[in-house]
């Protein structure tokens, strides 16, 4: 006589088999939960910019009129407060509209998992500056590389040379930057502040900024100076040869400004004039650093004046 299996049916599953379709799909749903602002903290070292501009005021008063659409998403930490993974911009938009709470799906992520989603939710913006993606590139490729563990003694080189390659076709596949790209945004991260605005601004090109990255410290700071003296900034040319220097050890301020100094095709043409030819036009009152705003009101009141003069010959 055969005897009967014994079934084990799981609570859980036992309860699913009665709900119908539209209960099913609720029950996966994410929970939402209303959490106090004073609770949640900034993700370390964001690199995203929350500016206020124009769209966080479009932003503003959105939450106002409809509240929060779309959730942020946060992390609990260790100490039982949360911290931002997604919704930086509309956090801040909560605080400025008055509220005291903001809709928030509550993720149980480790510390890799919460930097990849941050990174990746962010990378969904319209416009990213190239500081943000250095910075976000850097903190993703790390977290990646964290989670593909580190070479072990008993795996071959090739092994380990795999998961290089498997993290490198990863990165490229979910940010659209190749290998290079991406270490080139990187190094991106090794210039000072000053100089990673003027790459933000559009006011250093993108390669001369990667070549300039490999100066050090005294080096960038020359080369700002520089920059603000000669008004110009360099040339991929000029940033290879500024590197190659930096190499050498033989960038001194000195070569920077000989180097910085040199007429490109694109620069902008400067006027100069010599201070003696100037002084006698100017009134001995007017201080050395306001002599620039003294002869640009002489150029404009001589410019009405040239103006009138075409007017009454006209008539």
């Amino acid at each position: 006589m055969s005897r009967k299996k014994d079934i084990d049916l799981d609570l859980t599953g036992f309860a699913e088999l009665f709900m119908n379709d539209e209960g099913r799909a609720e029950s996966r749903l994410p929970r939402i939960y209303d959490i106090p602002l004073s609770e949640i903290d900034d993700f370390p070292n964001h690199p995203f910019k929350v500016k206020m501009d124009e769209d966080m005021n479009q932003l503003v008063q959105s939450v106002k009129e409809r509240g929060i659409i779309t959730p942020i998403t946060l992390r609990q930490k260790e100490d039982g407060r949360y911290e931002i993974v997604s919704g930086h911009r509309r956090r801040k938009a909560c605080e400025l509209a008055g509220l005291e709470r903001v809709p928030a799906e509550i993720k149980e992520l480790s510390r890799d998992e919460a930097i990849i989603l941050m990174v990746e939710s962010n990378l969904q913006r319209s416009i990213i500056l190239p500081s943000e993606k250095a910075f976000s590139y850097k903190m993703r490729l790390e977290a990646m590389k964290r989670q593909a563990g580190r070479p072990q003694e008993n795996c071959s080189p090739v092994d380990n040379n795999l998961k290089g390659i498997k993290t490198a076709s990863l990165f490229k596949e979910q940010t659209g930057d190749g290998q290079a790209q991406v270490y080139r945004y990187i190094r991106l991260t090794e210039l000072i502040p000053e100089l990673l605005d003027m790459v933000d601004e559009n006011k250093i090109a993108f390669r001369p900024a990667v070549e300039i990255s490999y100066l050090t410290e005294t080096e960038q700071h020359n080369l700002l100076n520089s920059i603000s003296y000669n008004d110009a900034t360099p040339s991929l040319p000029q940033a290879i040869r500024l590197k190659e220097f930096s190499k050498d050890g033989k960038l001194s301020a000195e070569v920077i400004e000989a180097i910085l100094g040199e007429e490109k095709p694109n620069q902008h043409e400067k006027i100069s004039f010599k201070a003696e030819r100037l002084r006698p036009y100017i009134p001995s009152t007017v201080p050395l650093e306001k002599t620039e705003d003294y002869i640009i009101k002489a150029l404009e009141y001589y410019q009405r004046a040239r103006e009138r003069q075409k007017r009454e010959q006209a008539r």
